[in-house]
């Protein structure tokens, strides 16, 4: 029997569950920022009503509020993201066990063995999408395929709200025909190279010799021809708490981004970072800090912490320290990402337990608890006061 995937990917997921959570926001412009109260804040998500205006991910406060002046800015609430995703998993499940989450806003699900319980693979995705707008207020575009990668790329194909089927004999028809840059994995860098070999299009790709792309580009040649051809073997893997190695965040920038501004997205990107271990119950060990500069040049590197953290402010000492060590101050950035890895089950040794640093992080967890309660206004560092924070907590 052919298996059956399931991508299926929450529609401008931060944004639809502010709007799920407060009626009064439905259908109108809600932009999610990391830090409000201070101007230096990126966009992390936008509604469709949003995006309609320009408003981007990555694009700092002061222009998203140019574009947008009548938009919903609200700062990031990074426990609801958990909540939600949370939810709509455990809808997933309903389906099958074979669930493995993806990123927070998506997941594959491999449904081949719930057919004759729920119908056909296009009644499952329907049912699916209806369960999680009833029961979430969320919609979803879902692809369904008979792997990973095409459930992928058919849940990409429409956005918000779709539902595309890709089955083996569509790919002359539905892929093919698209730029070589739509495939899963390509990106500026290696779309520039292809050109060069007259690879244009999807279809391109899959006709071209595998041996010549292998001898160009090594195994990753061969891993895009065997995706422009639509193959890939890869299982669907659930998560459980054991399994879960690494948290990360990253953001692609509407522009060239470097000095403050690239601290500040980093800064962003650890404090959610660390807000979602804490919130899922882990500490980890590595930090790990990636950039790529607008021609898709690469990096990625990482730095072991003298010990488990699940503090945001470890977290980008350690990423800030890697940018300073491995990129040039003055070279522009297009897509940063802040991860930590190693993860651990949270636990507390007793020679740490009334030590300084314990006692810092189970301010941040008591910290955490009132401002997911009461908002971050109510508490805020004492430097606020001096640098002119107080006019905005007030």
């Amino acid at each position: 029997m052919e298996r059956v995937i399931l991508l299926a990917d929450m529609n401008s997921f931060f944004a639809s569950v502010h709007q799920a959570t407060d009626p009064h926001l439905r259908g109108k412009p809600v932009v999610v920022i990391g830090d409000p109260e201070q101007r230096r804040g990126i966009v992390l998500s936008a509604s469709y009503e949003a995006k309609r205006v320009g408003v981007k991910t990555g694009m700092i406060l002061r222009d998203a509020r140019q574009l947008c002046p009548r938009g919903f800015f609200i700062k990031s609430q990074y426990h609801l993201y958990v909540s939600f995703s949370s939810r709509f998993l455990s809808i997933m499940r309903d389906f099958t066990p074979l669930v493995e989450p993806f990123s927070i806003d998506e997941a594959f699900l491999d449904v081949t063995g719930s057919q004759k319980l729920f119908g056909s693979p296009v009644a499952i995705a329907r049912q699916l999408k209806q369960r999680i707008r009833r029961e979430v207020g969320l919609t979803c575009s879902v692809g369904v395929a008979p792997n990973k990668l095409l459930a992928k790329m058919g849940a990409d194909l429409q956005k918000p709200d779709g539902l595309t089927v890709i089955r083996r004999q569509d790919l002359p028809s539905v892929l093919w025909p698209l730029p070589a840059r739509e495939l899963f994995g390509i990106g500026p860098r290696y779309e520039r190279h292809l050109r060069r070999l007259n690879i244009f299009t999807i279809g391109d790709l899959a006709r071209f010799p595998a041996e010549i792309l292998k001898r160009k580009f090594g195994v990753n040649g061969e891993i895009l021809w065997l995706s422009a051809n639509g193959i890939d073997s890869s299982p669907v893997e659930p998560g459980g708490l054991g399994r879960v190695k690494s948290m990360g965040h990253q953001i692609t920038l509407p522009h060239d981004c470097k000095g403050d501004s690239l601290r500040a997205v980093i800064l962003e990107l650890a404090d959610l970072v660390a807000y979602r271990v804490r919130s899922e119950g882990y500490m980890g060990k590595t930090a790990v800090l990636c950039l790529k500069d607008p021609a898709f040049f690469w990096l990625s590197r990482m730095q072991t912490l003298p010990e488990y953290t699940d503090l945001g402010s470890e977290i980008a000492r350690a990423a800030l320290s890697l940018m300073a060590e491995h990129w040039f101050p003055n070279w522009p950035v297009r897509m940063a990402g802040v991860t930590l890895a190693n993860l651990v089950p949270h636990r507390i040794e007793q020679p740490a337990l009334f030590g300084d640093r314990e006692k810092s992080r189970s301010i941040e967890q008591a910290c955490d608890l009132v401002r997911n309660r009461f908002g971050r206004k109510t508490v805020f560092r004492a430097s606020s006061l001096i640098e002119g924070g107080w006019d905005h907590a007030r």
